[in-house]
Parts: C-alpha cells; sequence; structure tokens
C-alpha cells in the first residue's frame, strides 16, 4: 500500500487488469479456467502454495459469476482464508500478490478498502469488492495453447531420449568388442570422445534443441565407431576373409536413461516392456508398514508414464533421487490437484506412504490430459479398489508407458 492508503500499481497490476476486463466479455467454464493455469503451472513458475490460494478462491465462485458480462469476484474474509489453507495472513498477502504479478487474480477495492459482496435473488453477484478472478477466464485460451506446446514439446524430448540412448548403448557395445577382442583401430580416443559425450548428458529437465545437439554428436560417434569396427573386425587369414560377427549393437527396445531424467535410481538398461510388466506396485498383503513402498516399479518408470506429474515433481521440489523425495513431491503437488488432507491420510494410512504417493502421479498426470475430473474422487476410488482386491496401478503405468514412448519415434 502508499502512504494514502491505496495499493501501488505495478505493470503486473495493470496487466491484470487489463486481463479481468476482457475476461468479462467472455464465458468461460470455471473448471476449465483452473485446469488451464494447473497444466502450465510449473512453466509459469507457481508454487504450490499459489496453487492451493487460488484453488481456495475459486472455490468460492458459482458457475453464474463465470459467465459473460459477470465477474468472479470473491470477498472471502482473512480469517476464512487462512483456515483454509493453512498460512499465516502475511503468507496470504504474498501469495495473492503472487497471483496477482502473474496476472491469474486482481484485486478489485472498494471506497474503504474491505472486501465485501451481495448476490441477488438469482444468485448473481450484485456488487462485490475483493479479488477478481477474471483474469483467468481471459487467459484460459492463451494458457490450452501454451499446454499444447509444452506436450508437443515433451514428446519431443522423449523422442530424442529414445534415440541417444538406442545410439549411446551401441556404441558402447561396440567399444566393448573392440577391447574384449583386443581389435587393432585408435580406440582410446574413440572411447574418450564417448565419454566427452556422456558427460554432456543432463541429469535434469533440458530442452529438445539441446538434446538435439548431444544426439547430433552420438551419431556423427558412431559412424566413426562402425567405420573403425568395419575395417578391424575384416582380415585376411589364410586368404579367407575371417569377420568376427556382433549382435544387438542396435538394440531398439525401452529403456531407462539414467542421466536423462529427473531421477537418478539405478536400474537396469536392458529390459523391454514385456519384461517390466512383470513388475508389481501394490504392496504385498502381508506387508503393514505404512512406509512400504512399490515392490519393484522403479521411479524412472513413473516418471517417464506421468511426465505431467515429472514437470511438477521438478518444479515443486527439484529432482527426485529416491522414495522419500518422490513421497515429498506427491505431498507437495496433492493439493495443487485439489485432493484433500484427509483424503491424502486415508489414502497413505490404507495404501501406504510411497503406493499413495504413486497414485498421486498417476492422478496428476490424468487430469493434466483431462482424463480426471475429480482428483480426490478418483482417489477415494483407488482406495476402494484396494480394498477389494481390484487395484492395479502397475497396469495403469505399463499402459500409459506404452502409449505415451510410441507417440513419436524419430527416425
Amino acid at each position: 500500500m502508499t502512504n494514502n492508503g491505496w495499493r501501488k500499481p505495478t505493470p503486473g497490476l495493470s496487466e491484470a487488469e487489463k486481463h479481468a476486463q476482457a475476461g468479462k466479455e467472455l464465458s468461460v467454464p470455471k473448471n476449465q479456467a483452473i485446469l488451464a493455469v494447473k497444466r502450465v503451472a510449473a512453466t509459469l513458475a507457481l508454487k504450490p502454495a499459489d496453487l492451493l490460494l487460488l484453488d481456495t478462491l475459486c472455490a468460492f465462485t458459482k458457475p453464474q459469476d463465470w459467465e459473460q458480462g459477470a465477474r468472479p469476484i470473491v470477498w472471502a474474509s482473512n480469517n476464512f482464508l487462512i483456515e483454509q489453507v493453512g498460512m499465516s495472513l502475511s503468507a496470504v498477502k504474498r501469495h495473492a500478490r503472487r497471483l496477482a504479478e502473474f496476472g491469474l487474480i486482481t484485486f478489485r477495492d472498494s471506497p474503504n478498502g474491505k472486501r465485501w459482496g451481495k448476490r441477488g435473488d438469482d444468485g448473481r453477484i450484485v456488487e462485490a469488492y475483493g479479488f477478481d478472478l477474471s483474469p483467468l477466464a481471459a487467459r484460459a485460451e492463451e494458457f490450452a495453447r501454451l499446454y499444447a506446446e509444452i506436450k508437443e514439446e515433451r514428446q519431443l524430448v522423449q523422442g530424442i531420449k529414445r534415440q541417444i540412448t538406442i545410439a549411446r548403448r551401441s556404441v558402447s557395445a561396440i567399444l566393448d568388442m573392440a577391447r574384449q577382442c583386443a581389435l587393432k583401430g585408435d580406440w582410446l580416443h574413440l572411447s574418450e570422445a564417448f565419454r566427452r559425450l556422456i558427460e554432456l548428458l543432463p541429469s535434469h529437465r533440458t530442452s529438445s534443441s539441446r538434446l538435439l545437439d548431444i544426439y547430433d554428436g552420438f551419431r556423427a560417434l558412431k559412424k566413426r565407431v562402425d567405420s573403425a569396427f568395419d575395417s578391424a573386425t575384416i582380415m585376411e587369414d589364410g586368404g579367407e576373409e575371417m569377420e568376427i560377427k556382433t549382435t544387438n549393437m542396435n538394440p531398439r527396445v525401452f529403456t531407462s536413461e539414467p542421466h536423462i531424467l529427473i531421477t537418478k535410481q539405478p536400474h537396469p538398461v536392458s529390459r523391454n516392456i514385456n519384461e517390466i510388466r512383470k513388475e508389481k506396485i501394490e504392496p504385498s498383503n502381508s506387508d503393514d508398514n505404512p512406509e512400504r513402498k512399490p515392490s519393484s516399479v522403479e521411479i524412472t518408470t513413473i516418471m517417464q508414464s506421468c511426465p505431467a506429474f515429472a514437470d511438477m515433481a521438478h518444479g515443486a521440489g527439484g529432482y527426485i533421487q529416491n522414495w522419500q523425495d518422490f513421497h515429498r513431491a506427491a505431498s507437495q503437488i496433492r493439493p495443487m490437484i485439489g485432493i484433500s488432507e484427509d483424503a491424502w491420510q486415508n489414502a497413505q494410512a490404507k495404501m501406504g506412504s510411497y503406493v499413495a504417493a504413486a497414485a498421486i502421479a498417476l492422478i496428476t498426470d490424468k487430469y493434466s490430459d483431462g482424463e480426471v475430473q475429480s482428483p480426490g474422487g478418483y482417489l477415494r476410488g483407488m482406495v476402494e479398489k484396494l480394498e477389494n482386491g481390484e487395484l492395479h496401478l502397475d497396469r495403469s503405468f505399463y499402459g500409459r508407458l506404452v502409449e505415451k514412448t510410441s507417440v513419436m519415434h524419430l527416425s
């Protein structure tokens, strides 16, 4: 506030007010508006607490507030917001300011600076002052386009990662064969070039253009290694050509790549989809440990099958190196997709902490793709299926994994 009691204008607040004016002229359903911003939350650098407050404000509105000509204004008291989000007053004010600076809400101030409002007999807002959510309606289409770009980039990145894995394993296999057979050639320099490329592999999320540069390096090195191998393995022996046979030099099966995924969890690199289908994520009936984790399914498998969750986890808590990190990320993302604390605690008690966290990952991805409308209800349904012996999380993960890894395969 300024010395005269009015809020100091900033470029961000001015832009938010423009969005609010545009949003008033649109009719965008509340669920569509909030889903649009949640899908791009990580890209916008929104914090979990930002989304929790935004969710709480949206819950205060009614469907008619989002119709053309209306403005979804929330006049909830500070005490109500503090109770709902579990933050201090200063934190509520700080995150509200962040939402406004991001152009997601704006402030509609009354002459005396108080929040208040009233509705008519038809339930429509007659007059109100408080948090104006109209910018969400104005930006829903913008966020939908951004999400489409994010998905396209994500698919491209996954395709390039697979090609890097294929080239990397092929080069590694040939270098190993050359060492085992003591073949003639400049293998020392080729091995050193291979080591340098391995060091370039990112341990965190990166762009497709960066990965393409790395892939070009592996592809060029593979040509050199293939040429050196061809020259070394064909030699004269008693007037006849003798060729060392090589197989499986160019494997084309699904692999988990530790260098370019969000997790650094150790895992094999030569399994195919049929093999990893045998793993089980459901907890054993004989295991009563609330901290039990999925028995065999790896974090990398979950991350690859649930890229929306992986993006949000990276934005919320950084790298996922173990199941404790995974559970922490799921705990932070849970309120961002509208799952209550009670539903979360119940799921952990019935499923175990880590299995419940894996369920959050699956629900987050389905919610992001529009397959789930009520994440909280979906989680409760999963708990019921578990109690009835009908929950098969492993099938869900592997089904999505097959679908997403087959979306794009670069030639």
